[in-house]
C-alpha cells in the first residue's frame, strides 16, 4: 500500500497513459484496419486531456507519463493483424516506460466495445497483458464509453473503472478526468478500492437508451447521488453494444468504494432499476419504416426535417456502404421529379467519386452507389454532379451528385456527418430543403439543435435496430428483448465483489 506522497513534490507518483478504442459490430461487412486508426504517441496524447498541466494533475503530487492511444470511427471487427501492430507498440513504450522505474499507476483509456475478428473479449486481454507488466502493486484505472461491455475478466483485471453518463456523449472529457482523479485519490490516500460488478441481461440499442429521454434519464441521473453517498468512490452503469455477437454483451454495472456493504447494495439497487425499466425503453424519436419516415417529412411543414437512416451509421458501427435509404428516395415520385427535395448523407463510393472528381462540377453521370464492403446490393445514380470537395482530413474526396430533387452525398472514405456545418459546407442547407437523410441514430447535439422535426429510419445495415433479424450465435443467453422466457423469473442481481490485495491472483 502506498504512503500519501508529498504534494510539494510534483511528480512523486508515476502513473502511465495509453489505450486502443474504437466500437466494433461483428454484424458489419466492413474491417477496421492500421489506415482507419488515428495513432497518438507521446506528446501527441496532450489534447485529449486538457485537464493535465504538463503532464501533472494540478494540486496533485501526479506526473503522468504518456505512451500510445490509438482511435478508430466505429465500424466492422478490426483485423488480427492491426490490433497485433497497435498493442505490440502500447506493450513496448511501456517497456520502455518501465526501464526508468515502476509505475504507480496506469489509466487505460478504452471504448469498451472493440472486437477482433477472431478473437473475444479484446479489451480484457489487453488489460491483462497491461498487469502483467506493471505488476499487481500498481493500481489501474480505466475508462469506458457509455457502450461498452464490461466482462469478469475485465474487471477483475483493473481496479477502477468509470464510464460516460450520456448519449449522445458529451461528458468525454469528464469522464477521463474522473477516471484519473479517482486514480490519484486512490494512490494519494493509499486506498485499494472494492469493486462490484453485476451483470444484467439486457441488450438495448442506443436509440433506445439516450439518457436525454425516460427511463435512461432518471436512472443515469441517480448515478450522482449514489456518489455522494458515505464510503462510494464510483457508480457506473453501461449499456453495453448490442451489434457485437459476444459473451459478453449485455449491461452491466460497477460501483467502486470502500464500504462493501454499500458498494453491494448500491450496484444491486442500479442493475434491479434497469431490469425493471426494460419494457419501457422506446426508441427516442417516432420510428418507422423508409417509406413511412419519407412520407412523414413530406407531410410536414417543419424543416430542417432530419431522417436518421440508422441501420448502417457509421459511428454505431455501420459499414457505411448501405444505398436501401437512396432506393427509397428514387422510389419516391415527389423527390425524383424534383417537385420536392432532399438530401442524403453519406454513402462510400470511391469509383463514383472518383469519377466524379474527374469529370467536374456540371458533369452528368450515371454511377452504381452501394456495397463496396459488402453492405447490400448497389443502387444506380444518375444525376449531375453539383459539388466536390477535395481532400476532407476525414472523408477523402466527396462529391454530391443530384437527382431530381435528391442531393446524394458521396465519399471515397467513411465519414460521418454530425454537424450543419458538414452539409453548408457542401452547399447544402437542410432548411431548404424538404428532408435531411442522415447516416445517424439519435441526433448528435448539433443536428438536434437545428432540427425542427425528426423521425428514426428502421434501415438495414450492420448496426440494424431489429435485432431479432440478426443471428446471436455467442451472447448469454437468455437476454431481453432477444428472450422472454426466464425460467426463474428475476434475475440474480447479487453482486461480485472483488477486493483486491497488493499481491491479488489475476485470471
Amino acid at each position: 500500500m502506498h504512503e500519501r506522497p508529498d504534494p510539494s513534490t510534483p511528480g512523486r507518483l508515476r502513473i502511465g497513459i495509453g489505450g486502443l478504442a474504437t466500437e466494433s459490430s461483428t454484424f458489419a461487412s466492413h474491417r477496421t484496419t492500421l489506415d482507419d486508426f488515428r495513432v497518438l504517441r507521446g506528446e501527441e496524447l496532450a489534447d485529449r486531456y486538457p485537464f493535465l498541466d504538463g503532464w501533472q494533475l494540478p494540486e496533485t503530487a501526479a506526473g503522468f507519463v504518456p505512451l500510445l492511444h490509438a482511435s478508430a470511427l466505429p465500424g466492422g471487427q478490426v483485423t488480427p493483424d492491426t490490433y497485433d501492430t497497435l498493442e505490440a507498440e502500447l506493450l513496448s513504450r511501456l517497456e520502455t516506460a518501465l526501464e526508468s522505474g515502476p509505475l504507480d499507476g496506469f489509466y487505460l483509456d478504452l471504448h469498451g466495445a472493440m472486437a477482433v475478428e477472431g478473437r473475444r473479449d479484446i479489451e480484457a486481454r489487453l488489460a491483462r497483458r497491461i498487469r502483467a507488466m506493471v505488476g499487481e502493486d500498481c493500481l489501474i484505472s480505466a475508462s469506458l464509453d457509455l457502450h461498452g461491455q464490461v466482462s469478469y475478466e475485465l474487471i477483475q483485471a483493473v481496479d477502477l473503472l468509470t464510464a460516460y453518463r450520456t448519449a449522445p456523449h458529451v461528458d468525454y472529457v469528464e469522464t477521463r478526468e474522473r477516471a484519473v482523479r479517482n486514480l490519484v485519490h486512490c494512490l494519494e490516500t493509499g486506498t485499494r478500492p472494492l469493486r462490484a460488478w453485476v451483470r444484467v441481461p439486457v441488450l438495448l440499442p442506443g436509440e433506445k437508451t439516450s439518457t436525454r429521454v425516460e427511463p435512461a434519464r432518471s436512472i443515469y441521473a441517480s448515478l450522482q447521488d449514489t456518489e455522494q453517498l458515505p464510503g462510494i468512490l464510483d457508480a457506473s452503469l453501461l449499456v453495453g453494444y448490442a451489434w457485437a455477437d459476444e459473451p459478453r454483451s449485455a449491461a452491466t454495472v460497477v460501483v467502486t468504494g470502500t464500504e462493501r456493504d454499500v458498494v453491494a447494495a448500491e450496484a444491486q439497487r442500479l442493475a434491479r432499476a434497469w431490469w425493471n425499466a426494460r419494457d419501457q425503453f422506446a426508441f427516442c424519436a417516432p420510428a418507422g419504416t423508409p417509406d413511412w419516415c419519407i412520407a412523414q417529412a413530406l407531410a410536414s411543414d417543419e424543416r430542417p426535417f432530419f431522417v436518421s437512416d440508422s441501420g448502417d451509421n457509421p459511428t454505431a458501427g455501420g459499414s457505411n456502404d448501405v444505398a436501401a435509404m437512396l432506393a427509397q428516395l428514387l422510389a419516391t415520385p415527389e423527390l425524383a421529379s424534383g417537385q420536392r427535395s432532399a438530401i442524403w448523407a453519406s454513402c462510400v463510393a470511391p469509383d463514383a467519386v472518383r469519377r466524379c472528381v474527374e469529370h467536374g462540377v456540371g458533369a452528368d453521370l450515371t454511377v452504381d452507389i452501394g456495397g463496396v464492403f459488402g453492405g447490400g446490393e448497389p443502387v444506380r445514380l444518375h444525376g449531375r454532379v453539383t459539388f466536390v470537395k477535395p481532400a476532407d482530413p476525414v472523408g477523402g474526396d466527396i462529391a454530391v451528385v443530384q437527382s431530381g430533387g435528391i442531393s446524394a452525398v458521396l465519399t471515397s472514405r467513411r465519414k460521418p456527418f454530425h454537424y450543419v456545418a458538414d452539409l453548408t459546407d457542401l452547399g447544402l442547407d437542410p432548411a431548404r430543403h424538404d428532408l435531411t437523410a442522415v447516416k445517424i441514430g439519435y441526433l448528435q447535439p448539433d443536428l438536434s439543435r437545428a432540427a425542427r422535426g425528426w423521425v428514426l429510419a428502421l434501415t438495414p445495415g450492420g448496426v440494424n435496430q431489429d435485432l431479432h433479424s440478426l443471428e446471436f450465435h455467442h451472447v448469454q443467453r437468455p437476454i431481453h428483448p432477444l428472450d422472454t422466457d426466464f425460467a426463474t423469473g428475476e434475475p440474480d442481481f447479487t453482486p461480485v465483489i472483488l477486493q483486491p490485495t497488493p499481491h491479488e491472483s489475476r485470471r
